[in-house]
């Protein structure tokens, strides 16, 4: 079997997870489900024989943080300022085809939560069969319910064993259509987990996004280059144009696959509200909450003790400098928060 190089894309701002995430130090750096990092637990997900050292694509001012996490063996490819996840799997595939043009590259998120890791090591060894073949494949998540958060991916034609052909990718559908798809029982949740091989998602990019695969070649050719970590220079970045890989290469391709059913405890820990549901504690030690159910009260280092009592959905939020309080159910509304303190230029705060 191919050697897998697993590239975990760590460059997100993570402006949803206000007032513990920041700009300084995102969520993916931030202890948010366990005692660990969310990327030190996507680092460790994809460990063992069938995966080789991992890489890390993040932001310029994280590159301590990412060197930390990574330790000895494993490369960092620094972003000046984000430019989506399709120029991400392209510099992935540029940096895997450097190791062994043979290998496949695993390109994953650095701020999902995956419960039951052994599922999701299956799911991606379902995977490589049809990678290997040529085809460019994602894992489809068995949904939980009718979730209109999350794009879908409609299952085609059997392709190797626990693969499919990909018949559609759907937006974030309304909850009608979501029900719809629940009962129809062939579409899965797109998780944004990637396995291809270099050659082949190259070539994809090649046929369906030229102008970015040019500019994602020639600012990755002019990164500047110190032991395991190569930068990529506000210079030679700014011109790649920024798109998704699912929007720029994987609705176009004619090669898409989908590993399906996938049931590995899968959640983007987008929200308050998912941490929340999926934190082994609700009440963060130290604080006292009295009569408070489905509550979350976390408080990070520096932070007061918060006492709360009769709290029923709620979740609060306290760093050293800012208290964040609101009904679980309205944890989406955490951005209007983030976009107001922008208006009023209090930086200090984000």
């Amino acid at each position: 079997m191919s050697t897998i190089i697993p590239v975990i894309m760590a460059g997100g701002s993570g402006t949803r997870l206000w007032p513990l995430s920041r700009k300084a130090r995102p969520k993916q750096f931030q202890p948010l489900i366990s005692e660990r990092t969310m990327l030190d637990e996507t680092l460790a997900r994809v460990t063992g024989p069938a995966f080789g050292p991992a890489a890390v694509i993040g932001s310029a001012p994280h590159a301590e943080m990412i060197a930390e996490s990574l330790g000895e063996g494993g490369r960092i490819v620094l972003e000046p300022f984000g430019r989506n996840t399709a120029p991400a799997a392209i510099v992935a595939a540029l940096l895997a085809r450097e190791t062994d043009p043979d290998s496949l590259v695993l390109l994953l998120p650095a701020d999902h939560h995956i419960a039951d890791v052994p599922a999701f090591q299956e799911a991606v060894a379902r995977g490589v069969a049809a990678a290997e073949k040529g085809y460019l494949v994602t894992l489809g998540i068995t949904p939980e319910g009718p979730e209109t958060g999350y794009g879908y991916i409609k299952r085609g034609e059997p392709l190797t064993e626990g693969t499919f052909t990909v018949a559609q990718f759907v937006e974030k559908p309304d909850r009608p259509t979501a029900e719809r798809y629940i009962a129809e029982g062939d579409y899965a949740w797109n998780a944004g987990i990637f396995l291809y091989r270099a050659g082949d998602l190259l070539a994809e990019a090649e046929a369906h996004a030229g102008e970015m695969l040019t500019a994602t070649k020639a600012a990755y050719d002019a990164a500047e280059r110190s032991g395991s970590q190569i930068a990529l220079t506000p210079e030679a970045f700014d011109p790649v144009p920024s798109d998704s890989v699912d929007y720029a290469i994987m609705e176009k391709t004619a090669k898409a696959a989908v590993v399906s059913p996938v049931t590995i405890g899968w959640n983007d820990i987008g929200s308050w509200a998912a941490v929340k549901d999926f934190a082994t504690g609700e009440i963060a030690e130290g604080n006292i909450a009295i009569d408070c159910t489905d509550t979350l009260i976390k408080t990070s280092e520096g932070a007061p003790m918060i006492a709360a009592v009769g709290l029923e959905g709620m979740v609060v939020v306290a760093t050293a400098d800012a208290v964040l309080i609101l009904p679980a159910e309205r944890s989406q509304d955490v951005k209007k928060i983030v976009e107001e303190l922008k208006e009023k230029g209090r930086d200090a705060l984000l």
